[in-house]
């Protein structure tokens, strides 16, 4: 009889990850990720660290077992900042028996399906018979910030891969599609000039505040109204804001930083194109001067996995062997490294243990139940895709 996950190893597993301070910034994944290589090289898995920063790795397990598809386990191993207002030490895995919690930073997005991610790696490699193919365990830094980690895997130029599933937190559904981000810095241009004569300056402040209307009505009028039957409307706002120097000056520049969601079905650059064309109608209608002088770094562009894919078809099976009610497919909000394997070559789909809705805040938990699930629903994942 095929064993199940044991799930006070999974515990214990947890607890040691939860226990590394990962918080992003600074990160310092590496500590995570010599855990993580302990945890599998008694199973069999080749392991290698790819150190693209100081203190910042990413993981990558291999494990061959003859001819067939490379399948791909993937989820991030930093965690935002702790924060205030945990009723318990964040960085100590915290048991709710009656609750069927388990709280700790990072229990819920993602080192909850790094955990069970692990424990399913452990299973395929003690049932070798039952399938055929390369099994990966790729498991990144940076993606709360900027997917710096799973960028580093993609400019290396590989491990080529046919499927993959990423560990985040979905209650264990099936995720197949996730918007995309653009955050484009604009600087609007003004005339500086002494505060006690400001009719001689043009302020640059107030102009980037009347583009900041027409970003906001754009939003409105055309953006929102592009929408995805998985992940909703598109977006667009202005996230901060920075002008002036000096107290007493006129500031002849203020900074926009605007963030622009991206739908699966949205080219970026169109989406690059029709903001430039809202600068420029700024410009001829009002003389607003402005220009995008940079992008800042976000974990990336959309993505969807077709429905039929059979990735997608076998993940949906495999979450209602798992108990979950509603398997989907869904969509995320959001943006994750799925998009990043898919120019590895890979088809694949988000699952994990875990409420989105309680990830990032303080007293962060992941469900007892869902999380020993996943690791049965991973397994079964794999075996449908290499048997």
């Amino acid at each position: 009889m095929t064993a199940g996950p044991d799930l006070a190893r999974m515990k214990r597993d947890l607890a040691d990850l939860v226990g590394i301070d990962s918080q992003n910034p600074p990160g310092r994944e590496r500590e995570v990720a010599e855990r993580v290589r302990d945890l599998l090289v008694p199973t069999g898995f080749d392991i290698a660290l790819a150190e693209y920063a100081e203190g910042r790795a990413n993981v990558v397990a291999r494990l061959s077992n003859g001819p067939g598809p490379v399948f791909a386990f993937n989820t991030h191993m930093d965690v935002v900042p702790v924060g205030g207002g945990w009723s318990s030490d964040p960085l100590v895995l915290r048991e709710d028996a009656a609750a069927g919690r388990l709280y700790g930073r990072g229990a819920c997005d993602a080192k909850g399906a790094l955990a069970a991610m692990i424990e399913a790696m452990r299973l395929l490699a003690t049932d070798r018979p039952r399938w055929s193919g390369t099994l990966l365990g790729i498991f990144v830094a940076d993606e709360e910030a900027a997917s710096a980690g799973a960028k580093a895997i993609v400019a290396a130029g590989g491990p080529r891969i046919n499927f993959a599933v990423v560990g985040e937190p979905t209650s264990n559904a099936a995720v197949s599609a996730h918007k995309g981000s653009l955050r484009p810095v604009v600087r609007v241009r003004g005339v500086a000039a002494h505060s006690g004569t400001p009719d001689l300056g043009d302020n640059a402040i107030y102009r980037a505040s009347e583009l900041a209307l027409l970003i906001k009505r754009r939003h409105d009028e055309v953006v929102s109204r592009r929408r995805h039957r998985l992940v909703g409307a598109a977006s667009l706002t202005v996230t901060r804001i920075s002008g002036g120097h000096a107290d007493n000056v006129i500031p002849d520049a203020c900074d926009l930083l605007l963030d622009r969601r991206i739908l699966p079905s949205e080219d970026e650059s169109a989406v690059v194109a029709d903001l430039q064309a809202l600068i420029e109608e700024a410009r001829a209608n009002s003389g607003l001067r402005a220009e995008i002088v940079e992008f800042r770094p976000t974990t990336g562009g959309a993505i969807e996995t077709p429905e039929d894919a059979p990735i997608v078809r076998a993940a949906l099976d495999a979450c209602r062997a798992a108990g979950v009610v509603d398997p989907g497919p869904f969509g995320f909000q959001g943006g994750c490294d799925l998009v990043h394997f898919r120019a590895l070559g890979a088809s694949g789909v988000v699952i994990g243990p875990g409420d989105l809705a309680v990830a990032h805040k303080p007293d962060e938990f992941v469900p007892v139940g869902e999380f020993v699930a996943a690791a049965g629903l991973y397994r079964d994942l794999v075996l449908t895709m290499l048997g």
